[in-house]
């Protein structure tokens, strides 16, 4: 199960990329979630700040596009998901990758950590 749930993770993600529609990834998530990532020092939790968190980051580029070169799921509730993440921000080319670990529980993602190196898209974002 942790397999297909990151596959739907992934389909979600790429909705709001294209989109902007975050409500696809609440429905990917438990009620009781928490979502971050290492560039913001507070956890969201449950799908009011989920929506706060992914809204916050898609507005932090004009366009974007995440290809996934791994994921990796086991039987026992995890998946990581090795991605690397190109956009633009006033039209700047910007390019990062990371990977993000999903816990979870039944068919929905319980937590959600995105592990990257936030200096080098700090760099790329701020003038």
């Amino acid at each position: 199960m942790s397999k297909e749930v990151a596959e739907r993770f992934k389909e979600a993600l790429w909705k709001l990329e294209e989109d902007r529609d975050v409500e696809a990834l609440v429905e990917v998530h438990a009620e009781d979630c928490s979502v971050g990532n290492v560039a913001v020092p507070e956890t969201f939790n449950g799908h009011d700040g989920l929506r706060e968190f992914w809204t916050n980051y898609r507005n932090t580029f004009d366009e974007m596009k995440s290809e996934f070169r791994n994921v990796f799921a086991d039987d026992a509730g995890h998946a990581a998901l090795e991605w690397t993440t190109e956009a633009t921000e006033d039209g700047d080319n910007v390019s990062y990758g990371g990977v993000s670990i999903l816990e979870i529980e039944g068919d929905k993602v319980k937590r959600f950590m995105a592990y990257f190196d936030p200096r080098s898209l700090t760099e790329q974002i701020v003038d």
